[in-house]
């Protein structure tokens, strides 16, 4: 992103103007002395930014907390009321982890009366146009690819990437380091480690890419694929299933965030397609 640092004429060198002359900046905004704000951007009521994060041109900014060393580009809305006709004006907010990344036209609502506030991690890239609704909760280092479009009160997983064109249905959970492809549309929860694909999305296997850039041990990643095979593949029931895994002993911190994941889904989870299925859909 561009510098657009001003020098101001009767100031000495060290003394800058980070903020455009053509910027509009509410007077209850708490802006950090080494933010940047763009030309003709509009940082409004109850807004924070903190340190080395810059505002790009034409962003539009309301009740956020933006943390340090953020860049959010040009044409970007962040904590725009929500697009929820039960909203009445309730002072909520939305906050952004340190070091995210928002590229430009993606729009990013604040929180309802429900919960007060919209949450965004760490490390986060919500690339060109996508969407975050109210109330959502999006974890540390989350890819949302273009034009990803996430529903009210949609929960996803530390490390989850989204790809481009993906709707996620309201109140969905989506589970740590899961991968979503592109296109897909998510009415059910998806569990953690998995990767989910087409509409309605069904889980097409184990995110083993998602896991090696994370450095998952052999013994780790093994003990996943036996776990995934028995709750995806079992003829038993599904609490059956669990309950049989339950009982049994060593198993390993992600086998347990799987199956505790799967355990306390409301909305049922993600599965894979059945053969009948699939030989269906290539019927002409």
């Amino acid at each position: 992103m561009q510098s657009f640092s001003i020098q101001e004429p009767d100031k000495p060198e060290s003394s800058k103007i980070r903020i455009h002359p053509t910027a509009v900046v509410h007077p209850t905004a708490r802006l950090d002395e080494t933010a940047e704000i763009g030309p003709y951007a509009v940082i409004g009521e109850g807004v924070q930014v903190g340190p080395q994060t810059r505002i790009g041109p034409h962003a539009v900014i309301e009740w956020a907390e933006i943390g340090s060393a953020c860049q959010i580009y040009a044409h970007a809305f962040v904590g725009t009321a929500p697009q929820d006709l039960k909203y009445r004006g309730e002072k909520t907010k939305i906050v952004v982890g340190d070091g995210t990344i928002i590229r430009e036209c993606a729009t990013v609502n604040r929180g309802t009366a429900r919960t007060g506030v919209t949450l965004i991690g760490k490390k986060c890239l919500l690339m060109a146009y996508a969407h975050v609704a109210h109330d959502c909760v999006i974890g540390d280092e989350v890819i949302l690819a273009n034009s990803v479009a996430i529903a009210g009160h949609v929960r996803v997983g530390n490390g989850t990437v989204i790809g481009g064109l993906a709707g996620v249905h309201q109140f969905v959970q989506i589970g740590r380091l899961a991968m979503i492809g592109a296109g897909s549309m998510v009415p059910l929860d998806v569990p953690p480690f998995c990767t989910v694909w087409g509409d309605r999305a069904r889980v097409v296997g184990l995110n083993m890419e998602g896991m090696k850039r994370r450095h998952f041990s052999q013994g780790t990643t093994d003990s996943l694929k036996k776990i995934y095979r028995k709750i995806f593949f079992s003829k038993r029931t599904l609490k059956q299933t669990l309950q049989q895994i339950a009982s049994e002993k060593g198993n390993s911190e992600e086998v347990n965030e799987f199956l505790s994941f799967i355990s306390n889904s409301e909305r049922g989870i993600c599965r894979p397609r059945l053969k009948a299925e699939s030989s269906a859909s290539q019927t002409w």
